[in-house]
């Protein structure tokens, strides 16, 4: 059976700083609250907790060193001595207090909430588990705001999206988590977002983007084309002597941004030739002499 010392992994001649470290490094590790429904943390922290109760309050310590405690606490008698005891009187058990562990009490952070109940007759309520889930919303749905219902634990939750959400975002629906221990509250339902790709725009931030092909014919030409948009398709002009990857942008017309407003829709053009090589145009290029004298590469 390990001492004290070696439970919590501390030597004989340890300082109480130290053996406060080290139980705190425990107890953070495997605490029940962290560590719901592990009976085998919950084990070791009932063990580090019992050494501390020996070893974090110096008169106990000091007993214990002189072998008048063991291990466990229980007081050793002499060999060949029974007690007797009457009414009233103690059992000879050494029984843990919580004097030791009011170091913790007032710690700057949430484990000192650990210790708030120790020493008290009911177990502290615990709050629920959370529950998380990943929502699949499209671009459009994820810009108007939209709401789903989604199967969580045992039951299934109404999940509203406001517009504007955010790829990877987390809802949190409260009261929708795992049931609480000892009559504590339920935990939360929390919900990532993830915006499914859409098939002709990309987000960018609080713009949209989208790669617009356009003939040859309407690149010498102009011409108005339509494009797609959250809302629907829209024409926009396509000026003449249109080159591949200029860039058009409609105000206005992108994703819903934090402001209450709307980012723009960033549109860059791009000639596409027919998948046949149309004779007409062929020859045309073989007769064009002016379209040899302009070179596009200057490098």
């Amino acid at each position: 059976m390990a001492t004290p010392y070696e439970t919590l992994g501390v030597a004989k001649n340890a300082t109480h700083k130290e053996i406060q470290k080290a139980y705190r490094k425990l107890a953070k590790l495997h605490h029940p609250d962290l560590n719901p429904g592990d009976l085998a943390a919950e084990e070791k922290f009932k063990k580090a907790s019992a050494a501390y109760a020996i070893l974090g309050e110096e008169t106990n310590r000091e007993r214990y060193d002189r072998g008048e405690i063991d291990d466990d606490g229980n007081e050793v008698m002499a060999r060949g001595f029974q007690q007797s005891r009457g009414a009233g009187q103690s059992d000879g058990v050494f029984r843990q207090g919580t004097t030791g562990f009011a170091d913790f009490a007032d710690a700057d952070d949430v484990f000192s909430s650990f210790f708030s109940g120790m020493g008290r007759g009911s177990p502290r309520a615990r709050k629920g588990q959370d529950v998380r889930y990943k929502l699949d919303i499209s671009l459009v749905d994820a810009a108007a705001g939209v709401s789903q219902t989604v199967a969580l634990s045992d039951e299934v939750v109404e999940v509203r999206v406001p517009a504007g959400v955010r790829d990877g975002q987390t809802l949190r629906v409260a009261g929708k988590g795992h049931v609480g221990q000892y009559e504590g509250q339920r935990g939360d339902a929390l919900v990532e977002i993830h915006i499914l790709p859409h098939p002709h725009l990309g987000l960018d931030g609080d713009n949209l983007r989208a790669e617009v092909p356009i003939t040859l014919r309407e690149a010498v030409l102009g011409a108005r084309v339509k494009v797609p948009t959250l809302s629907g398709n829209v024409a926009v002009t396509v000026p003449p002597n249109t080159s591949t990857g200029k860039q058009l942008r409609l105000k206005g017309k992108g994703y819903p941004n934090k402001h209450g407003g709307h980012g723009d829709m960033l549109m860059s053009l791009k000639v596409v030739l027919p998948p046949v090589a149309d004779k007409e145009l062929t020859e045309f290029m073989q007769t064009w002499t002016e379209g040899e004298s302009f070179n596009p590469r200057e490098w």
